[in-house]
């Protein structure tokens, strides 16, 4: 276990080996290499500017190159301007910006000022790029001063059930439990432990045991008890997900921060929506037009009252505003962010008897600790088996850094865990391996997927293509050696990459083309290395067979595959040398949402003689049926 303070020196590591990196980075990669890693949009054109509900200074930007590029942009990280002058030179503009939202193609920046925008008004060449994320790490350092200095109040009780002797607390059994037939037994019992939880639980739930249909279903009951619950995430994909599912039930959602997708059926549980549709409204939008006015007069057109007017006028907003805010907060059930987006000082002040932590087995200790300060009682959701939080300091990781609160509170308080036993996404033999290595073989498949298989696939449905290296291959596309790209773009396998598509293709054709057409089969491509995903995303462009089936081929990394399932999962593993080293696919847990995307057939492509010299590859490999390459 590590202690508060441990926590601290481990993230202080972090912070300084993230920002030094960050500031390597700026010196020595090109913008060219930051666009393809997603952490820069260059050239960018400025659309317009204006001041958004909440009296922020604005710019709308838009990029019309490298759109298929997935990129890192979303709310309230740091930006910075540059542009590039005729000699080649990078000019990094000296203001700080953070990001509104971002689309594929267009995101909202704020600025400090409309004289900001004027240094970048007209200028040629004109990028955008992250900057390192100081505020993040200020929120988690101030969270974790917070636990550690406090003393007899219910945080200081929370840290002592989570990291010492304090034993949870549970509520008296019902007499009458809830029933919810539309649940299995697991689930259900899942939720009468979330009612009845005084400090703490845990729903561990593996992949496809249905642990979001839970978590909701338990926020539910719990709002037949309380005014109001906290909901939290790591990501803004997560917050967004789980908004989406309570909106759905007809739950008032307030969505603190952007969503990570900007569409209308998001934006309209924003903060900044609800403010904007806001009866009182208007009559501040016009307030802060006659501020801004006023604020722009030559000191020579003032009148005698001016400084009274603005007084006055300031003194109206305000009163607007906070009516405003109090009616928004007053009029939502679900109160959802990030977790860093919980110490928004929106938040500030506000306490929740109960809050529920989504995917927290991939979330920082300290960023958990900001969102339980506003808390009396806290429900962990996620799976410790599957993706860790993302840490850069191979000294904080090998120092515990990565071990995550819910990880510790379920090591040293088992009774607070509650395993969702039945899993309705695989056939039987797909999850049978997960289940052994992972979860003790306790995951049972639900009858109506057990024996479930593609119609017309007669073939196992778990299959290892083999690769091998070829020392006398004539080019990287006939040798299925790794390369490295470099930086921590990663490595790239040209010649499995090139299989893993003939392996796509060959597959299609034995199924029948119109059969996959009509039966809309879907496919994901994984990787666990951006450089591969890019470079099989290419091949897929260039094939003009897979051209009608591109709406139903998904291909991304591990990360962003988490929570997602596709019919047929084709997995390049990439790793292939002398030496046996597999990096991180030494992380077990990776390679868990790797294999576990897949409904019905999964194929992994791979060179077992470097990656069975692990014993988990070794294993998986001895019960797959093997196709030499």
């Amino acid at each position: 276990m590590v202690s508060i303070k441990r926590q601290r020196e481990l993230l202080r590591i972090e912070y300084e080996y993230v920002k030094n990196e960050y500031q390597r980075a700026t010196e020595y990669i090109g913008i060219g290499r930051k666009v393809k890693r997603g952490e820069c949009w260059y050239p960018v054109h400025i659309e317009r500017s204006y001041y958004n509900s909440l009296n922020d200074f604005v710019v709308e930007l838009s990029r019309s190159t490298d759109t298929d590029i997935e990129h890192n942009f979303e709310y309230g990280r740091s930006v910075c301007f540059f542009n590039i002058a005729a000699d080649g030179s990078i000019n990094y503009y000296p203001f700080k910006s953070a990001v509104s939202y971002a689309s594929d193609s267009k995101m909202v920046v704020s600025l400090p000022d409309a004289i900001a925008l004027g240094q970048l008004i007209d200028k040629q060449n004109l990028g955008v790029q992250l900057n390192f994320d100081e505020q993040s790490f200020t929120c988690m350092f101030d969270a974790l001063s917070r636990v550690e200095s406090a003393t007899d109040n219910r945080l200081a009780y929370l840290r002592n059930v989570f990291h010492g002797s304090q034993k949870p607390q549970f509520g008296t059994a019902s007499a009458v439990p809830l029933r919810l037939p539309w649940l299995n037994s697991s689930q259900e019992k899942a939720v009468n432990d979330v009612v009845s939880a005084r400090d703490v639980l845990i729903v561990h739930g593996p992949p496809g045991t249905g642990k979001t249909t839970t978590l909701v279903e338990a926020i539910s009951e719990v709002l037949r008890r309380e005014p109001q619950v906290l909901v939290c995430a790591q990501s803004n994909a997560a917050v967004d997900w789980i908004s989406q599912q309570l909106a759905q039930r007809g739950i008032s959602v307030l969505r603190i921060g952007s969503p990570s997708r900007v569409t209308d059926d998001m934006l309209q549980y924003t903060y900044e929506k609800r403010f904007e549709s806001h009866p009182d409204y208007p009559p501040l939008w016009a307030i802060r037009r006659d501020l801004r006015r006023l604020r722009a007069l030559k000191p020579s057109a003032r009148t005698a009252n001016y400084h009274q007017q603005i007084y006055r006028l300031r003194e109206r907003a305000d009163e607007l505003e906070i009516r405003i805010r109090q009616s928004i907060f007053d009029n939502s059930r679900v109160v959802a962010s990030t977790l860093v987006g919980a110490a928004n000082q929106l938040l500030t002040g506000l306490r929740f008897n109960t809050l529920f932590i989504d995917e927290a087995a991939q979330a920082l200790e300290a960023a958990c600790w900001i969102a339980i300060g506003h808390a009396d009682r806290v429900i962990f959701a996620g799976d410790h088996c599957q993706l860790p939080p993302t840490i850069k300091s191979p000294v904080a990781l090998r120092g515990g850094l990565g071990q995550t609160l819910m990880e510790t509170i379920a090591e040293n308080k088992p009774e607070t865990v509650r395993l969702l036993n039945v899993q309705y996404r695989m056939n039987e033999v797909l999850m049978r391996f997960s289940s052994d290595w992972f979860y003790g073989g306790k995951l049972f498949a639900a009858a109506e997927v057990k024996d479930r298989f593609l119609p017309g696939d007669t073939e196992y449905p778990l299959q290892w293509v083999e690769t091998s290296i070829n020392a006398d291959a004539e080019s990287a596309e006939s040798d299925f050696r790794e390369a490295y790209v470099g930086l921590s773009y990663g490595r790239v396998n040209r010649g499995e990459a090139k299989l893993t598509i003939e392996t796509l293709c060959l597959y299609i054709k034995s199924m029948g083309v119109q059969r996959i057409i009509d039966e809309r089969t879907d496919f994901g491509i994984i990787s666990p290395y951006r450089a591969q995903v890019q470079y099989l995303r290419s091949l897929i462009r260039r094939s003009s067979f897979l051209h009608p089936f591109r709406k139903q081929i998904s291909v991304n990394t591990v990360d962003a595959f988490q929570g997602q399932e596709r019919d047929v999962v084709v997995v390049s593993l990439v790793r292939a040398n002398d030496n046996g080293q597999i990096g991180f696919l030494a992380d077990l847990r990776r390679m868990n949402v790797a294999m576990t995307r897949a409904r019905l057939k999964l194929i992994i492509i791979g060179s077992p003689e470097t990656l069975c010299k692990h014993e988990f590859y070794k294993k998986l490999y001895s019960q797959c049926e093997v196709i030499k390459s």
